[in-house]
């Protein structure tokens, strides 16, 4: 007989690597939002998950779990061997902990596939999350990463944090890069997903002395900050990349590389051609029908990014204030381990 297994005990084998985790509902559902570093497995995929539904709200209970047998019954060979090949101790779960897990969990377990079954499924999971968002606290000191766009602040946090060093990316735990043009090749992830994501890397982190992150705003893109995070940044150490223009446009072009989604550049700007003066954004978006790229970006640094980046950066009225000035990101990554390194007497690393 499968056992049930509490939230709190799933997170724990999980986070040591002990278990894996098994979501058992739909394709749609799991891609939604799911507990990170899940597998999908899915009983029914969106269309029978729909017809089950609809025979259990229009009929009866009893004939949707007549036709959902019917449904599982029919692939749980192939059901049966995906779970077999995953290694080791296994925990299932689905919306509620209910008809679907205990399906999957009794199957495995009359196949001699041993399970735990998740308490109260996805639900219980997404509690918690809420749950420990309003009670959080950052215990490290804030090391806020601020500069013009295109200074490659993201870079220099992936690369402090390859090395070990204590950071957040905000943007990757958004799947966003925080402005009009942000999502372009990217898919966005929605707050659920975000808010699993930020509390796994926030609780990693704890102990540090100190975190390092981006100076966001409050919505990067689908996705709203905590308001607790808000004023741990507010208060926190602000450092302030400096790097010449053309740096930051090449670091743009490397990034998004418009040459392979135009049309999705085109649409980006159309949002804020009118913000622009007119003769600037119809050249702008000459250049983009063109394929001039790095002027295009030019001018949109010159006369939207850097204008806006000025007046946020005017409302800074806390915390220390620190400049970096370096020709590359290269040489701003050394920079930026030095001062760490003096301010924490860390070994640069």
């Amino acid at each position: 007989m499968f056992k049930d297994i509490s939230i709190d005990e799933l997170l724990s084998l999980k986070n040591i690597g002990q278990l894996t985790v098994i979501d058992v509902r739909s394709p749609s559902e799991f891609k939604d939002a799911t507990i990170p570093g899940s597998i999908n497995i899915p009983l029914f995929d969106d269309k029978e998950r729909a017809e089950v539904g609809t025979l259990y709200k229009q009929v009866s209970k009893e004939a949707a779990k007549e036709r959902g047998l019917e449904i599982a019954s029919s692939k749980l060979p192939i059901f049966v061997k995906a779970f077999n090949n995953v290694k080791g101790d296994k925990a299932v779960f689905c919306w509620r902990g209910g008809m679907r897990s205990k399906t999957t969990a009794t199957v495995l377990d009359l196949m001699g596939i041993n399970v735990f079954r998740l308490d109260g499924g996805y639900r219980n999971y997404r509690n918690l999350i809420v749950d420990t968002l309003g009670a959080l606290e950052v215990n490290p000191e804030a090391v806020v990463l601020n500069g013009y766009t295109g200074s490659g602040k993201t870079t220099i946090l992936h690369r402090l944090q390859e090395l070990d060093y204590p950071v957040i990316d905000l943007e990757g735990l958004a799947n966003h890069r925080g402005s009009i043009f942000g999502q372009i090749g990217l898919k966005p992830h929605n707050q659920k997903t975000f808010d699993a994501l930020f509390i796994e890397s926030i609780q990693r982190l704890q102990d540090s002395p100190y975190v390092l992150f981006e100076g966001e705003s409050k919505r990067i893109g689908k996705v709203m900050l905590p308001d607790f995070l808000m004023e741990k940044k507010n208060q926190g150490t602000q450092l302030f990349i400096e790097i010449p223009i053309e740096e930051r446009v090449n670091n743009i072009l490397e990034d998004y590389q418009p040459w392979d989604h135009e049309q999705e550049c085109i649409d980006s700007f159309a949002r804020i051609k009118k913000r622009i003066h007119t003769p600037i954004a119809n050249e702008i978006e000459s250049d983009l029908n063109t394929g001039e790229y790095f002027h295009a970006v030019r001018l949109l640094l010159e006369y939207y990014y850097d204008p806006l980046y000025d007046h946020s950066a005017d409302q800074f009225t806390e915390g220390e204030k620190t400049i970096i000035k370096a020709e590359t990101v290269d040489e701003a990554v050394v920079l930026l381990k030095d001062y760490l390194a003096k301010r924490y007497n860390e070994k640069v690393i």
